[in-house]
């Protein structure tokens, strides 16, 4: 794609103020502009000096203006030396980001989630409701608060990013703790502090036992801290399941330049786990992410969050600022040689950015879309450097593997699963929230947990939108890796959503198709094209089947063959897990005969 000539539109003293500031906090200069010369890596242009500023300049526009203005995006490419038509190729990749026409309001736009915990809920009646009374309305998909349908997230105009301008009220405000289900447990861990300590105190963190695991870390020394975390078998809690100590292991074998990076763009429906991590007990998450930059070697990480958690930025951004002023970060920690630093990007609104190569391209200022593999991230992550990159969950688990020994976090859970597990519970279940559990008990026993099925339980979805829809033969299901792999399932990021049989699953499921119609990059043909015919096709039947007959895709018929070659495809040809799991829950849903109608 030619470059763009930049108009002759202007950016405002406003807007140049606001994207001027956003670009001095990351300690660029927006006085000076020098072009860099473009390198060819694996086929894209890096300028990686300026240009990773562009995602928290377009914040601001968008935040100034209510829209990237053709002035402002001028100004953004003028100073980072991005060409225009990749400035707004990126603008335009996120849901977030309003690049077609000036608002016609007054720059507050409410989202409203439209899947399935909140559809299910009532948000087309929320929906109609805020419209009637000319509140202007986005239909968006997840918002990662699942417990509390139907979900909202406020994305102001002309107001810092805050809880109150940016966001929705998150529970846990104002010295109001979150109301945890399981706060009195004795035998937590990830959730110990949750609910209990105030998030924002650092004293309140190290008089719960904060950077005692840190401490220990530097004791133990980079290498032993590898080798615990490969001997407690941890796997990745975000899905793939990697073992972390192998990722660890190789990014430390590595030399020169190293990053460690949170992946905390949680927009898997259904999911809300690491949000509620990060709002409740941030310091654990710096502390733990500290700590994976002493064992592989890396000087800076990142956490990516997603744009919709404005809370979880603020609570994140104090726990990083309190723990440089008490010399935990930054510069000779706790009075050592080691130098170690962290900064928070922001997302944008794009679930395909929780893949990790995506999410790197997303953080350098390019589109985010995921690269091709191999090279691997060990080698070849962010910047084009070795990097480690792991979610909020898996991060704090490295805490008591540090302080209690690699073994003795494998002894809890079973062989092949070790350590506790969070589960998303949302859906027709009494007391929808988060919940920890060792790995092992049955699917039935952690919905009894949240005081089990409000009406007949008709079907679960297991692992999200990229999950599968299980019936209730499966309540005896232990929950573990290998049970659940040996099923043909995946825990995926430990997504529990119960559906009862007043749900009408045909409409649950569309929409699943639609998100994934939504939230495909664009970049390889097979899922480009698959996500967009398995919507068709869906809507098409099922709406044609509306009426006196029931509902239907069955098993065997000609939809459902039709769709089980377009998955084979997507499966086979597509770049990244979103085409590979597209279709896992549509497939599912039609096995099961949730594809008719229950009334």
């Amino acid at each position: 794609m030619a470059d763009l000539h930049l108009s002759e539109d202007l950016a405002s003293e406003a807007e140049v103020s606001a994207i001027d500031s956003a670009i001095a906090e990351l300690g660029l200069d927006p006085a000076v502009v020098q072009e860099t010369p473009r390198l060819v890596r694996g086929g894209n242009r890096r300028r990686a000096s300026r240009r990773h500023g562009l995602l928290p300049a377009l914040h601001a526009l968008q935040r100034e203006s209510g829209w990237i203005s053709p002035g402002g995006l001028n100004h953004i490419s003028k100073v980072l030396q991005v060409p225009p038509a990749e400035a707004y190729g990126v603008a335009s990749f996120y849901e977030l980001f309003r690049v077609d026409s000036p608002p016609d309001h007054d720059g507050n736009v409410v989202h409203v989630c439209v899947d399935a915990a909140c559809q299910i809920a009532g948000s087309a009646k929320t929906i109609a409701s805020l419209e009637a009374q000319g509140v202007a309305v986005h239909r968006s998909p997840c918002l990662g608060q699942c417990e509390r349908p139907v979900a909202q997230f406020i994305q102001g105009r002309q107001r810092p990013d805050s809880v109150e301008a940016d966001g929705v009220e998150n529970g846990s405000i104002d010295g109001v703790l979150w109301d945890l289900p399981q706060k009195h447990d004795p035998s937590l861990k990830l959730l110990a502090r949750v609910g209990r300590i105030d998030p924002t105190s650092l004293e309140a963190y190290v008089g719960s036992g904060g950077y005692r695991a840190l401490a220990r870390a530097f004791t133990l020394g980079a290498s032993k801290v590898v080798e615990e975390v490969l001997s407690s078998g941890l796997a990745g809690r975000g899905g793939a399941a990697f073992p972390t100590g192998i990722k660890w292991q190789a990014v430390a074998a590595e030399s020169g330049q190293k990053y460690v990076v949170a992946n905390a763009d949680e927009s898997e429906p259904g999911t809300f786990k690491d949000r509620t991590l990060m709002e409740n007990d941030p310091f654990a998450l710096v502390e733990a992410l500290t700590i994976a930059g002493f064992a592989t070697g890396a000087t800076k990480g990142w956490i990516y969050v997603r744009g919709e958690y404005p809370l979880a930025v603020q609570r994140l951004q104090n726990a990083i600022d309190a723990a440089r002023d008490a010399g935990f970060v930054g510069q000779g920690i706790a009075r050592s040689s080691i130098e170690f630093d962290i900064e928070i990007r922001r997302g944008a609104g794009a679930y395909i950015c929780g893949e990790e190569t995506a999410l790197f391209n997303s953080l350098e200022g390019f589109r985010g879309e995921p690269r091709q593999k191999p090279p691997f991230p060990t080698t070849h992550g962010l910047f084009a450097r070795p990097t480690a990159i792991n979610n909020p969950e898996t991060l704090l688990n490295v805490l008591s593997i540090v302080l209690d020994g690699g073994e003795a976090y494998a002894a809890s859970g079973t062989e092949g699963s070790s350590g506790t597990k969070l589960f998303c519970l949302s859906g027709n279940v009494v007391r929808p929230g988060i919940y920890e559990v060792e790995f092992g008990p049955t699917l039935g026993e952690v919905l009894e947990l949240a005081g089990g099925v409000v009406g007949n339980l008709r079907a679960i979805l297991l692992g999200g939108a990229a999950g599968s829809f299980v019936g209730p033969d499966m309540l005896d299901l232990p929950l573990t890796m290998e049970a659940t792999r040996d099923a043909g399932l995946s825990l995926g990021s430990g997504v529990i959503m119960a559906f009862n049989d007043e749900v009408d699953l045909g409409a649950v499921v569309t929409r699943i198709a639609e998100f994934f119609r939504n939230e495909s990059c664009g970049q390889c043909v097979p899922c480009r094209v698959g996500s967009l015919r398995q919507h068709e096709l869906l809507e098409s039947s099922l709406s044609s089947s509306r009426g006196e007959e029931p509902l239907g895709i069955v098993s065997g018929s000609a939809p459902a063959l039709l769709l089980e070659e377009m998955d084979r495809v997507m499966k086979d040809a597509s770049i990244c897990g979103l085409g590979h799991t597209a279709s896992t829950a549509v497939r599912s849903a039609i096995e099961l005969g949730l594809m008719r109608s229950s009334r």
